[in-house]
């Protein structure tokens, strides 16, 4: 008990529950409406920073939403005259912005936090990771698992991820259940699964996964054969003509390590980049996560065939991958979004940390202060992620007809002041703990910093349970 009243404790400091003090007030609903609700709402007296094509910020402005979209964006003074009747909701001087996008995670890993670290990418996962998962991964963990990874999510303002894990139904039920928007993609191996123990029923599991989330406003089914080296080229061409098939995203890691390059180029004699593209499977379908080790060539590749990649800076750091050269990509063409991976190689799901770390490892990496600046490192948590997941029409940036995906960002506290650049704040000052509101699909989730569509005592007592198991493995 005491250990979990510690646990309980920490969460709270680190912003991923709600306490009831704290630096500063949060955004507050002016009228005494529930909160929850899917009413027509107006977020008002805040700076709105859009990342709409020309970066338009109104600094004394407002976000008008109508059901799941939003209707206006403009001045505070003129829209709350325009829509006197609308639910308002007071920034209170914050920061509006579109709501966050994890281009890449495996939500319910987070279970297995710390519980394997400071090891090389494949050690890790080969002698670690994959025995755990077919040691206790099954439908209720991964429901308990995603289950706390929204939570930390949503608590930080991610409004959106991109995942790749097994049970991807329970993964779309969960994220759903929590109201937020998600591209769940289903993994598929040429070994036994934890769910699906053949490539043959994997891809069953796809079609009946698929046809039952595919008219989903929130949820978007994705096929997503894990790796070039743990699937064949035969099924790795199969699920790209599936994807093609399904007219649906197509997650893959790619060119993560340079062990997987080496391997790649051993049995294949190309680099990872360049065999998907001799297999014809490189896509605008396509997300490749990681892309750390790319050459100029590939990186033009991946630009031509129109390919999306997800960053995730910290993890490619922590197993020692490798710096991935996105201010090259950037430059070729390539969207590029910002993801954490799993909690399990991270160790958390906190996007402004890899906002913030982005724009600094590759000024050091590069020498160069000015190469990737804190408006881009932005963008690819907002409009670029969103890009590089093909949503670009429908979430990234605060634009007149796009779902009302948005956060209110608190700016009063100790560690924000003083400020002078929205962009500087967001991406060198602000945490998770500053996040206030969050409104996916036009629907409050998080109100004054509580998340309201989980119990979260349940869901902490539920990961303690799995931590006693997970404790007691042979490692």
């Amino acid at each position: 008990m005491l250990s979990r009243m510690l646990a309980l404790a920490m969460l709270c400091l680190a912003g991923v529950v709600g306490c009831q003090s704290g630096p500063h007030q949060p955004p507050s609903t002016d009228d005494g409406s529930g909160p929850g609700s899917a009413q027509d709402l107006i977020v008002h007296n805040g700076t709105v920073v859009t990342f709409d094509d020309t970066d338009t910020i109104f600094e004394h402005g407002a976000v008008v939403i109508v059901e799941d979209s939003i209707a206006r964006v403009g001045s505070a003074e003129e829209l709350l005259a325009e829509f006197p009747d609308a639910r308002r909701i007071d920034a209170r001087g914050g920061l509006v912005l579109p709501g966050l996008i994890n281009a890449h995670t495996h939500v319910p890993m987070v279970l297995f936090r710390g519980f394997a670290d400071d090891l090389e990418l494949m050690d890790w996962l080969q002698n670690h990771i994959f025995p755990a998962e077919a040691e206790l991964v099954d439908e209720e963990f991964v429901r308990w698992g995603t289950r706390l990874a929204c939570l930390e999510m949503l608590r930080g303002g991610t409004t959106t991820f991109a995942d790749m894990y097994y049970y991807e139904d329970v993964v779309a039920e969960e994220a759903d259940r929590c109201g937020m928007r998600a591209v769940v993609g289903e993994t598929l191996l040429d070994f036994p699964a934890p769910d699906n123990k053949t490539w043959g029923e994997g891809v069953a599991y796809m079609r009946n996964f698929a046809a039952r989330w595919r008219d989903h406003p929130r949820i978007t089914p994705a096929v997503a054969p894990h790796a070039s080296y743990t699937v064949s080229a035969e099924h790795l061409i199969e699920a790209h003509q599936l994807a093609e098939e399904l007219d649906l995203p197509l997650l893959i890691h790619l060119a993560e390590d340079r062990a997987e390059v080496d391997q790649i180029v051993e049995q294949t004699g190309s680099t990872p980049v360049e065999y998907l593209f001799d297999l014809e499977i490189l896509s605008p379908r396509m997300l490749a996560a990681h892309v750390v080790w790319p050459t100029e060539a590939e990186i033009g590749l991946l630009a031509s065939n129109g390919v999306g990649v997800a960053h995730c800076p910290q993890s490619n750091m922590k197993v020692a991958a490798g710096v991935a050269p996105v201010p090259a990509m950037i430059a070729a063409g390539v969207d590029v979004g910002i993801g954490t991976d799993g909690a399990a190689s991270n160790n958390d799901l906190n996007l402004w940390e890899e906002i913030d770390t982005a724009a600094k490892l590759h000024k050091v990496t590069a020498m160069d202060p000015t190469i990737l600046n804190a408006r881009q490192a932005l963008r690819m948590a907002t409009i670029d992620g969103a890009r590089a997941l093909g949503l670009e029409s429908v979430i990234g940036s605060l634009v007149v007809g796009k779902r009302a995906d948005l956060i209110i960002v608190g700016t009063d506290s100790f560690h924000q002041q003083p400020h002078y650049s929205p962009y500087s704040l967001l991406t060198y000052s602000t945490k998770s703990a500053d996040v206030a509101t969050v409104i996916v699909d036009g629907r409050v989730v998080v109100e004054n910093g509580r998340v309201l569509t989980l119990d979260i005592d349940e869901v902490l007592d539920k990961a303690w349970e799995y931590r006693e198991q997970i404790a007691g493995l042979n490692r």
